[in-house]
Formats: C-alpha cells, sequence, structure tokens
C-alpha cells in the first residue's frame, strides 16, 4: 500500500497508525507549499485524488482511499490484534467516534485554514485561538483522570489528536497553561511508532 503525505500534516496520523498496526506502507512525498500541490513523481496531486489533499491511501489493487479517519479505521481494522479501535459491538466504538469528530471539527478545522492562512486576518486568527484554548480546556480536564482518550488504552483517535495538537508549535499557542494536555503529549511524543513517523517525516533527528 502506499500514503501519498506531506510531512507534519493530518496524513501523519495515519503513518503513526500504520507504524503502531505493522503494516508496511510506501511512502509518497506531497508538496503541498506548490500550487498546484505536486507529487514527488511531478504529478499533479489531482491526478490522485480529486480533491487535491492528502492523505491518500493507495491500495495494491490500485483503490484508492481518501478522508484521514476513513483511512485510520481502514488501517486499525487490517490488524484487529492491535486493538487500535474498540470492538464494533462495543459502547467504547461509539465513544471513539464521537472523539474522532470533536477533533477533526473542534480541533482540525479551527487550526486550518485560520492559522495557516495569514491573508485571512487577524481577528480570524484570534477567534481561532479562543476557541481552540476553550477545546484545550476540555481535553485537560479529560487528562487530568485519564492517559489516552478512550482511558488506558492508545487508540487511532490518540495518533490523529496528536497530529493535530503537534501544530500548536510555531502558531503562538502555548500550551503550558494546559499540563495535563501538556504531559499527555508528550506521552504520546515518545512512542516509538510517533517517533519513527516523524523521523521518517523529517519532523525529529
Amino acid at each position: 500500500m502506499k500514503l501519498y503525505y506531506a510531512p507534519g500534516v493530518c496524513s501523519m496520523a495515519a503513518h503513526i497508525v500504520a507504524i503502531e498496526a505493522g503494516i508496511p506502507l510506501e511512502l509518497t512525498r506531497v508538496d503541498i507549499r506548490s500550487e498546484p500541490h505536486q507529487v514527488e513523481d511531478g504529478r499533479d496531486l489531482k491526478q490522485v485524488n480529486a480533491k487535491g489533499v492528502v492523505p491518500v491511501l493507495e491500495l495494491d489493487d490500485g483503490r484508492l482511499l481518501t478522508e484521514g479517519i476513513a483511512i485510520l479505521h481502514f488501517l486499525a481494522d487490517l490488524k484487529p490484534e492491535a486493538m487500535l479501535t474498540p470492538a464494533h459491538d462495543s459502547f467504547e466504538r461509539y465513544r471513539l467516534h464521537e472523539w474522532l469528530t470533536f477533533i477533526s471539527s473542534e480541533l482540525h478545522k479551527t487550526f486550518s485554514p485560520w492559522l495557516f492562512h495569514p491573508e485571512y486576518g487577524v481577528q480570524a486568527a484570534d477567534v481561532a485561538r479562543e476557541r481552540l484554548r476553550q477545546r484545550f480546556d476540555h481535553l485537560d480536564r479529560h487528562f487530568a483522570s485519564e492517559s489516552f482518550l478512550l482511558g488506558s488504552r492508545f487508540s487511532i483517535a490518540d495518533a490523529y489528536c496528536f497530529t493535530i495538537m503537534n501544530w500548536s508549535k510555531g502558531r503562538n499557542l502555548d500550551l503550558g497553561p494546559w499540563a495535563n494536555l501538556s504531559r499527555y503529549l508528550s506521552t504520546i511524543a515518545e512512542r516509538p511508532a510517533v517517533r519513527k513517523a516523524m523521523v521518517a517525516e523529517g519532523l525529529r533527528p
């Protein structure tokens, strides 16, 4: 399988999950700073994914899967023994969906585009930062008593949450006031799979 990715963006969550599950992936880098976004082989990304964004997972039979959450579920379901998602018939499966929705709508889509496009203006960025601080409060309360989003076990939601929260660096968002959240992120950062993914994407030595 092949993962089309850009370093440090939301595609990193899929990269982390694949390593956690022991699923080999061929990595194909995309330059998202170019217009149009360019695949490392010179193609326009829209030739691969009409939406023009990463991640894209290309299966061995040529089928393509897009949208980060769908890819995370697919990878986890390939290796159920890795226990990266709860059982399909459990209430915890719905709790997983709850967290994935929160990360997607309240974190991911507040960071991006508002804090990545200065052309939207200072006021829009300030509103986004204040909204994020309120969401950080929610996470910090959760991690006061829990090690991971689903309690005691790492899941695909943690891979996604860490990837998005890592954007705080360089976005004028000091996480110092959220000690529990900061501790959680530090713990995730030292997981072997997370370290391996970040090294492969050039984000840490």
